[in-house]
């Protein structure tokens, strides 16, 4: 059976050749990357990495104690805030992914390396102090003609005990979702979303506690630009997410600022077999 990319490997230059300059980069970097999956895996194309991160957290509690005895009433108030910039936890990752037309499907699996700044006894954090297994799937809708886009990944979390304060969290089930429209070749905007939530309980907590089980809600806006840097391709990508619906987990926003290079297909090249024809 002929792949689709071998037909690009073979075809392709004359294609670019002739109408690399009036396509997108990002369809140009779909065809890079068909071209490069030489070696199936179940039918798809496997990939593997790690992610670091770096960045600050803050926050601040507002509380208010009253008390009463025999018709007196007293009342304290008091804030507390906390602030780190540090580096975060590293995050292997391997996914497996299958293409069909405007289709796109995916399985992966990833993890929580705990080696970020943590303190148990901060109010915030960058890494969250212990390790984490997390598996799951995700769907993409791409349509180059149309410019529209929408994606959703789904999968469950393990937490590992942290040895700092003898908790295990329980497994979690978390779902992202991002839908956007492109505006020109370059240029997208859409939302971007999420949901959190705890499906069995914690362990080794205070028994006051009990399960503790944690809920949370994100919805917000993005912006995206693809843009040349040399003979590579810049992906710079803002969100925000306003939380809501949450349960035994702080809420606000948060927004996120992604910043990527990565190698460019090429705009043009010397054709060397017949051109390809609709």
């Amino acid at each position: 059976m002929v792949e689709v990319a071998e037909i690009f490997r073979e075809h392709g230059p004359e294609y670019l050749a002739k109408y690399g300059s009036r396509m997108p980069r990002v369809h140009l970097r779909v065809m890079r990357d068909i071209e490069q999956c030489r070696t199936p895996v179940l039918g798809g194309q496997f990939s593997m990495g790690v992610t670091g991160l770096f960045g600050r957290s803050a926050a601040t509690l507002d509380g208010t104690l009253t008390a009463g005895l025999r018709g007196l009433a007293a009342e304290r108030m008091g804030s507390i805030s906390d602030s780190i910039t540090s580096v975060g936890d590293l995050y292997p990752m391997m996914t497996l992914k299958w293409n069909s037309g405007v289709h796109n499907f995916m399985t992966y699996a990833t993890g929580d390396i705990p080696v970020g700044a943590y303190d148990p006894s901060r109010i915030v954090n960058i890494g969250i102090g212990h390790g984490a297994i997390d598996g799951g799937g995700g769907y993409t809708y791409l349509n180059p003609a149309t410019g529209h886009t929408f994606s959703g990944v789904a999968g469950f979390t393990y937490n590992f005990k942290n040895p700092d304060t003898g908790v295990q969290s329980g497994v979690d089930f978390h779902f992202d979702w991002s839908a956007a429209q492109f505006l020109s070749k370059q240029t997208f905007v859409g939302l971007v979303g999420y949901a959190y939530q705890q499906v069995t309980d914690d362990t080794g907590q205070h028994p006051i506690l009990g399960g503790f089980r944690s809920r949370v809600l994100g919805v917000g806006p993005q912006i995206g630009y693809i843009f040349p840097v040399g003979d590579m391709q810049g992906y710079l990508n803002l969100k925000a997410y306003g939380e809501f619906d949450q349960a035994n987990r702080p809420a606000g926003w948060n927004a996120w600022l992604t910043f990527a290079i990565s190698p460019a297909a090429p705009t043009a090249a010397t054709p060397t077999r017949h051109l390809v024809t609709k």
